[in-house]
């Protein structure tokens, strides 16, 4: 099973010396039974007041970090190591009563579902509905898991990935009418689809491990990287990266799971200080692998 390492440094610059507020990190990815968190180092510069770690509402770990002083520069740098185990062919044991579309979740699941089942955008003209639901067979027998990977592949194949450099996230419905969009706005995208069509999604912040970065094969790299989840009777939570056509959670590092994007942002915080100080900021994340070894004894 392959070892996952992550060297993610970002630094922001200010021509002058300025303040820091509170600032909050999510760069530490969920221990999980396909992904078991080895080893975890984060180094701030300059040094913080006070570095402490929370769980948010979603159960991811977030760290809360408070400065003293001023600094021309501040650098945040995580090193991760984890055990990562592929699903190569994600499996599909849905139960039977959701193996065909439309069905209904159970009750009781519903009810902690209803918040992520919800559409979060306003779409009056249904755009996004009725672009999902070209995909739904007209003689009423679409299958579940394949109706999802449809919908996977189709944002992959015919929308464009274009890195964009401002903040946020874009409207769902704005990534239909461009066709063109990052790996962040493709996550929204397909989770505003699939919960048209009644589906429990939810967006996914992390890391892709892109094989050669000499090749556009593997896209979001180099930075951080996001998908979704769609819940699934039997089956739980499924990963849907649409940007790249991964169905499962091959070569996606899980790092924090959220409602919205807004609500799963990797770096945020505030300083004290003129904008026009602000010089820019840097980010790089270094994604390796390597093969654990199993060692056997002599008897």
């Amino acid at each position: 099973m392959p070892i996952f390492s992550v060297k993610h440094t970002t630094v922001y610059r200010y021509s002058r010396g300025v303040r820091f507020g509170e600032h909050r990190l999510m760069f530490r990815p969920r221990d999980s039974f396909d992904q078991r968190l080895l080893d975890h180092a984060l180094t701030v510069a300059p040094e913080p007041k006070e570095v402490r770690w929370i769980h948010d509402v979603f159960g991811n770990c977030v760290a809360v970090i408070d400065f003293q002083g001023s600094a021309k520069e501040l650098q945040f740098a995580t090193d991760i190591r984890l055990d990562h185990r592929p699903q190569h062919s994600p499996d599909f044991r849905i139960d039977e009563a959701a193996l065909r579309f439309p069905f209904s979740y159970d009750p009781d699941e519903a009810v902690d579902l209803a918040q992520t089942t919800e559409r979060h955008h306003a779409d009056a003209g249904d755009e996004v509905g009725k672009w999902a639901r070209q995909f739904v067979s007209a003689a009423g027998h679409t299958e579940t898991g394949k109706l999802l990977m449809t919908l996977c592949y189709a944002i992959h194949e015919s929308f464009a990935y274009s890195r964009r450099f401002e903040t946020g996230t874009q409207p769902p419905l704005m990534t239909l009418h461009l066709r063109r969009g990052t790996c962040r706005d493709f996550a929204l995208f397909m989770m505003e689809a699939v919960r048209s069509l009644g589906f429990a999604a939810r967006f996914v912040t992390g890391y892709v491990y892109v094989p050669s970065r000499d090749s556009d094969s593997v896209r979001g790299g180099g930075s951080t990287h996001a998908w979704c989840q769609v819940y699934l009777p039997g089956a739980g939570w499924i990963e849907f990266d649409p940007t790249n056509g991964i169905v499962g959670n091959r070569d996606l590092i899980r790092v924090a799971v959220a409602r919205h994007p807004s609500q799963a942002i990797p770096l945020s915080g505030t300083y004290a200080g003129s904008a026009s100080s602000f010089l820019g900021m840097t980010v790089e994340v270094k994604v390796a692998k390597e093969i654990a070894s199993t060692k056997i004894s002599p008897v």
